[in-house]
């Protein structure tokens, strides 16, 4: 949770509790992409 509010925001914008749920799923998805963009590829070498 520290990570998502470093990087995203601090608190929700949206008022009403659906729109914040979608919110906070839409800046998570954003969020693991960054993250999967920094993981290193490994390949198994026979």
């Amino acid at each position: 949770m520290f990570r998502y509010k470093q990087l995203l925001s601090p608190k929700l914008t949206l008022h009403n509790y659906n729109a914040q749920v979608v919110e906070t799923m839409v800046n998570m998805k954003a969020m693991n992409k960054v993250i999967k963009l920094d993981m290193p590829v490994c390949l198994q070498t026979n």
